[in-house]
């Protein structure tokens, strides 16, 4: 299960201890990698500056140059859905020095796009954030719930804005509607926030976006409900879907950090203690707060797994 940030001091403690052991354990394949890290770390970024998962990238790599003690250079590299960052990150060389920012998006790619991103390409060091999704409509709409929304999609089809064709909140709609029946058709615009922005104007019925790019526009939407198992902090008084409808229906952008498979051990185990500290830093935690987002983390171990589960969840909804 997730663990959304209640750390402890001697979790700390012990992230510290596992990182100097890490340092002076040797392993013999592959080289000697027991003085890692002693060169720059590059971060790969498949967004374009400014966006969510660049913003969230820099943010933790702020607090990793601290913890290990080299600089940890964000490099964003767009294209092909991100596809392209993740395919490259998956040819370097797995030394450590080379890691990327994997949004969900990673276990969707392989299906909607055909890239040769696939789950076991990666090592996959630990989930970092969550950006719950919302579904929108325009504050003069006269839909006043979800229930209210689905009956209209139950009667003929809905509009519902999104932030891109295959991207995580087009699936979010497909599956709202596949679970409940209405009738909704996603329409494609240029980032979460653009799709809001058309729900807010009336030009399609309703948007499903992050929670950040609906607070955002919080004056201009009605935001109907979470898909999240329990309700956001900034926005108590929305319900989640299975609050509203009785159904558990759960989308979310969320993100993590990875690496090219087959990390020695104690490169493997470095980097993976360094993000759990990185993740439990206060400045970290607000930032990712006042950008409307969950700070949730994964180990290692647990976000693998998350990982190969949504894959398999993707490639049934979206195949």
């Amino acid at each position: 299960m997730p663990r959304y940030i209640r750390f402890t001091a001697a979790f700390a403690a012990a992230g510290l201890a596992a990182t100097a052991l890490a340092a002076c354990t040797p392993v013999a394949e592959g080289g000697d990698s027991s003085s890692y890290p002693e060169e720059d770390i590059r971060l790969i970024i498949q967004a374009d500056a400014g966006g969510g998962s660049d913003l969230s990238s820099r943010a933790l790599a702020t607090e990793l140059e601290k913890i290990l003690g080299v600089s940890v250079i964000p490099e964003n590299m767009p294209g092909a859905s991100g596809a392209l960052a993740m395919e490259y990150v998956a040819e370097q060389e797995p030394d450590g020095y080379v890691i990327g920012f994997g949004p969900v998006e990673i276990s969707m790619l392989n299906t909607t796009q055909n890239a040769d991103v696939l789950p076991e390409n990666y090592d996959l060091l630990g989930q970092i954030m969550l950006a719950p999704g919302v579904i929108s409509v325009s504050a003069d709409s006269g839909i006043e719930t979800l229930e209210d929304l689905i009956a209209q999609g139950e009667s003929g089809a809905l509009t519902v804005a999104n932030s891109g064709a295959g991207s995580i909140w087009e699936a979010a709609t497909l599956g709202l509607g596949d679970a409940t029946g209405a009738q909704f058709t996603p329409v494609a615009y240029d980032g979460g926030a653009t799709a809001v922005s058309a729900a807010a104007s009336g030009e399609v019925v309703a948007a499903v976006s992050g929670v950040g790019e609906a607070l955002a526009q919080a004056e201009s939407v009605r935001i109907l409900a979470i898909m999240h198992d329990e309700r956001h902090p900034d926005l108590p008084d929305v319900p989640t879907v299975a609050e509203a409808i009785g159904e558990e229906i759960e989308f979310g952008g969320w993100g993590g950090i990875y690496a090219p498979a087959g990390l020695p051990d104690d490169v493997h185990d470095t980097l993976e203690s360094a993000i759990a500290e990185a993740v439990e830093t206060e400045s970290y935690q607000d930032f990712q707060k006042s950008s409307g987002n969950l700070v949730v983390y994964r180990d290692s171990a647990e976000f693998t797994t998350f990982v190969d589960e949504q894959f398999t969840r993707f490639q049934e909804l979206l195949g």
